[in-house]
């Protein structure tokens, strides 16, 4: 059997982007598989008994505890003998990377979802990128989830222009149109509203991810402040925690949590009904790799708000799925939100297009066949 392992820091990466396909891949094929990620026992009790779990603490940050991770992932990787090694998020990157390159695992492949050092700037801004330069170096392969980032990284030669690809449309996982099944959207809409006590004929617009700076919130809440002054009908849904909370401005930040408008709902696992509790979806953020929420909501029949950046913009074309806005402009933000709030027909017509390029070009266990012929003709490289 071939062998494979897949590394990222924590359990929730490896839950959200990659277990899905290593089911598909142990169903589909004759592979070995092994998860490497931060120790978790629930997590390690829930996977599927024909994947290996070996932890390797790693913690978030640069610190000397690296050492130690390399060095583990070194012994396993020598004792395991992997024929392809694939990592993701900066710290596991880093690390399989080097304990890759020495143990001379044949295929290490760099899943280049999302570039940090974008959201730095300074010294830390100039580590990171160095960083990241190494990394590439060290790998076999590098595969980002978007056109729009893997053109970025070629013009920022970050690696040359024959070293890395997209594997079909991009995004690292796809979506379930099982789970995001556009059928149900009458009856989770009504659920979730009812939940939180939002009247039906509600304009509600929403984000889910990380609630930090680099996502665009302190934009979402200068936008919102202003429409909630002007509309009594709209609802904002924030779904997911706070993360870097000192990056999100104080004010803002007291104002909405004072606004029984603006609803902070926490993380949940079933965005597919919060979502279509929404009239339309915002990802106002800095940066991503693909940023898959903005599919999830296409799957959920939802126009789509998003800023120029790579990523978004590979699966939101303006004036077609959605609106395309400049990043940090709360402005642009708020007149997209209006339009859209103005215009119902053009938000039907939106989100229509949306669910059928996803339907198109992102259907999960679709995405799947494409990854699962990527690694094997990497192996065969």
């Amino acid at each position: 059997m071939k062998k494979i392992c897949f590394i990222t820091t924590i359990p929730n990466t490896l839950k959200g982007f990659v277990l899905e396909f290593a089911k598909y891949m142990h169903d589909n094929d004759e592979y070995d598989i092994t998860f490497i990620c931060n120790k978790n026992e629930e997590f390690g009790q829930q996977l599927p008994e024909y994947i290996h779990y070996l932890p390797v603490e790693m913690e978030r940050g640069i610190n000397i505890g690296g050492i130690k991770a390399c060095a583990k992932m070194y012994k396993i990787f020598r004792k395991n003998k992997f024929d392809i090694i694939q990592y993701s998020t900066p710290n596991a990157s880093l690390y399989a990377s080097i304990a890759g390159w020495l143990a001379r695992i044949p295929v290490r492949l760099y899943c280049q979802w999302g570039l940090a050092f974008i959201g730095f700037s300074g010294l830390k801004q100039k580590v990171f990128i160095r960083e990241e330069k190494l990394v590439c170096r060290l790998s076999t392969w590098i595969e980002p989830d978007s056109w729009g980032n893997l053109e970025f990284c070629h013009e920022k030669k970050l690696y040359p222009l024959n070293k890395g690809s997209v594997v079909h449309k991009g995004s690292a996982s796809g979506v379930s149109l099982e789970k995001f099944d556009v059928s149900q959207k009458a009856f989770y809409r009504k659920e979730i509203r009812e939940k939180w006590n939002i009247p039906e004929n509600a304009f509600v617009y929403g984000f889910v991810g990380s609630l930090t700076g680099d996502k665009g919130l302190n934009e979402l809440l200068m936008a919102s402040r202003e429409i909630l002054k002007e509309h009594e009908d709209v609802r904002v849904l924030l779904i997911g925690n706070f993360d870097k909370e000192y990056s999100i401005n104080k004010e803002l930040l007291s104002w909405s949590k004072n606004e029984n408008k603006v609803i902070y709902c926490g993380s949940t696992s079933y965005v597919q009904k919060y979502m279509a509790a929404m009239d339309c979806y915002v990802m106002p953020s800095y940066r991503e790799g693909f940023g898959l929420t903005v599919v999830e909501a296409g799957a959920m029949g939802l126009p789509v708000i998003c800023t120029d950046i790579p990523g978004p913009t590979d699966a939101i074309k303006n004036g077609i799925t959605g609106i395309v806005i400049k990043k940090k402009n709360y402005l642009e933000l708020k007149d997209a939100i209006l339009t859209l709030y103005n215009d119902r027909e053009l938000a039907d017509k939106l989100g229509h297009n949306g669910l059928e390029n996803v339907r198109e070009n992102y259907e999960q266990k679709n995405l799947f066949r494409y990854i699962l012929e990527d690694r094997n003709k990497l192996l065969k490289k």
